[in-house]
């Protein structure tokens, strides 16, 4: 990190980087999905993906709409309801997405390294704007992690690595440091 670049807007990069790359490894795994596949339940208490997709993108819309003027748990948010199976195309479900991403990038892209220590409140409760952040970046993480891990069970022996492929450690780091020399 170069000198002129303060810790507050390391940090903001950072953090708009690794939420990009979340968001890239639910695109990169909603490609390989056909339409029944976002409805798959495993059992009656598991969600689907479209369902965890209902979810992330009402908590993005909630919490990211006048982040810094008002409370992230909107009165017009109905999480429950979330939570509810709906008739939604493949093309619905991803549309869905990208709207909850918009409003959460766009937010994210807007703030800058004095809006860090600010306060802002989720449920009554005060955060500085990096806690708010690393509250959601967990949060995403979690969900964006359940998504793949069901999609992995789904397409099974037909699913292609977003990562590292098994018993091929070896050759990735061997690729990393030519890369790097």
């Amino acid at each position: 990190m170069t000198s002129n670049i303060s810790s507050s807007q390391h940090y903001l990069d950072s953090a708009r980087a690794e939420f990009i790359r979340l968001k890239a490894l639910g695109d990169k795994t909603f490609v390989q999905l056909s339409e029944p596949d976002f409805h798959f339940k495993p059992d009656a208490e598991s969600n689907s993906i479209a369902l965890i997709i209902q979810h992330i993108c009402g908590n993005m819309i909630s919490r990211w709409t006048d982040f810094l003027a008002t409370d992230g748990e909107k009165p017009t948010r109905n999480r429950d309801k979330e939570f509810e199976e709906r008739v939604q195309n493949k093309v619905e479900i991803l549309e869905s997405w990208e709207t909850g991403w918009k409003v959460f990038i766009d937010t994210l892209n807007s703030l800058t390294a004095d809006d860090m220590m600010k306060i802002v409140t989720i449920r009554g409760e005060e955060h500085t704007v990096i806690q708010a952040i690393n509250r959601q970046l967990s949060h995403y993480g979690y969900h964006i992690g359940q998504i793949v891990y069901l999609a992995k069970h789904i397409r099974s022996a037909e699913w292609k690595t977003l990562s590292i492929a098994k018993n091929r450690s070896e050759e990735f780091n061997q690729q990393m440091k030519e890369k790097s020399e």
